[in-house]
């Protein structure tokens, strides 16, 4: 189980999103979720944003270290989870809120709406499980 200090979040994974990254991907991943909005509407401001967070994404990574915190549920696992089963509610299933999961998996996400809103918002979930779990002493200090 990673100690409360471990990194959360992946440079790596963060340069993989950026390929995607005119629609926001790499930004939602960092928690940026405003700005994430921006660049999925404005195809990362016409490519301009999308070149530029080539150079930014270290600074985007340092900020989520500091932001958010490790534990038993990896948000990098989360993210990937989210991205390409969410409307199956497989990234609710591991982190372990198998009601909405079961409601995710029969709705599709709840008509993509519960998906798009867990963008938003995957990191805070997360955070908020670390959280408890270290709370409960589950991730040694």
């Amino acid at each position: 189980m990673p100690s409360p200090n471990a990194p959360t979040h992946s440079t790596t994974i963060g340069y993989l999103l950026w390929i995607f990254g005119f629609l926001g991907s790499h930004r939602f991943y960092f928690g940026k979720p405003v700005t994430g909005t921006i660049w999925f509407l404005t195809l990362g401001l016409c490519g301009v944003g999308w070149l530029i967070d080539l150079f930014l994404i270290p600074g985007m990574d340092r900020k989520a270290e500091r932001r958010y915190t490790a534990g038993p549920v990896d948000y990098s696992t989360a993210w990937l989870l989210l991205t390409f089963l969410g409307v199956f509610g497989v990234h609710r299933f591991y982190m372990g809120k198998p009601w909405t999961a079961v409601l995710y998996l029969f709705t599709g996400g709840l008509l993509g709406i519960g998906w798009i809103y867990d963008f938003c918002t995957l990191n805070g979930q997360v955070d908020e499980k670390n959280r408890e779990a270290a709370g409960a002493g589950l991730v040694p200090a």
